[in-house]
């Protein structure tokens, strides 16, 4: 679980509601025709510009940024590298039983390296298993971006939301000069849809669009890794020289040297 992610949120909206605690009256905070304007309204309006099969993605994705963690690139460079010691050293065949197990050397095998692994062992030319894994890279890469776009609208929305809710408390309570009674409801609908879009969009939306952001930046970078690891390994090169490349791409703090 990404432990960031869960603790801003939480802390977030609990210095919100302690505040609203302090201040007396909580309750008075719980509005459902506020929450059915601005969430709903948000939800559905965002939804207009994206496809059935778009919605469901975001909904993996963002369950991915709450509960999942991107591999250490690293880590993931120290993996390639071993694999690299053993087809080097016994010839790509020697992959073969190795990838039947779903850890080797006691580190998980990400699937989209051992898919790559599968080409190299299957005989493709490195030139044609980078172009795979490229286009792979390259689809994910959308994916990510689709998911990000759609909370970024629902961040732009959300506050618009808000004030359409307002004006319709606003419509309400002038409506309603006659009875002091429903003048109350009235405001506190008028009042609580803007804290409400506010919210839902500065806490919730936006932060989860750079959250996602953050994450494929960081797995694009772990997938070129495997990408640049496998297209080696086909091509038998000295882990050296695959160790060389790595750190080509790896940021200065998390450069790794081969030792053989």
């Amino acid at each position: 679980m990404d432990l960031a992610t869960l603790l801003g949120l939480i802390a977030a909206f609990g210095l919100v509601v302690g505040g609203m605690t302090a201040g007396g009256a909580p309750g008075a905070y719980l509005d459902g025709p506020s929450l059915l304007i601005v969430l709903g309204g948000t939800l559905a309006v965002t939804a207009i510009g994206f496809s059935p099969s778009d919605l469901r993605l975001v909904h993996a994705v963002i369950l991915r940024a709450l509960f999942r963690r991107v591999e250490d690139p690293t880590t993931a460079a120290a993996k390639a590298l071993r694999l690299a010691d053993h087809a080097k050293t016994g010839g790509v065949l020697a992959l073969e039983t190795r990838l039947k197990s779903e850890v080797v050397d006691g580190l998980r095998m990400s699937p989209f390296f051992k898919r790559g692994l599968d080409l190299v062992v299957d005989g493709l030319p490195s030139q044609q298993i980078e172009n795979i894994l490229s286009r792979e890279v390259e689809a994910m890469a959308a994916r990510h971006a689709k998911a990000a776009g759609m909370l970024r609208r629902a961040a732009e929305v959300a506050p618009a939301m808000g004030l359409i809710g307002t004006l319709v408390g606003l419509v309400q309570m002038l409506g309603a000069l006659d009875d002091p009674a429903k003048i109350g409801p009235a405001m506190a609908l008028a009042l609580i849809t803007t804290l409400y879009g506010a919210m839902l969009a500065n806490m919730v939306f936006a932060p989860l669009a750079a959250k996602l952001e953050r994450n494929s930046e960081d797995e694009l970078l772990v997938q070129h890794v495997y990408l640049t690891a496998a297209s080696s390994i086909s091509r038998l090169e000295n882990p050296r020289h695959l160790a060389t490349a790595l750190n080509a791409v790896l940021p200065p703090d998390r450069r790794l040297r081969h030792v053989e």
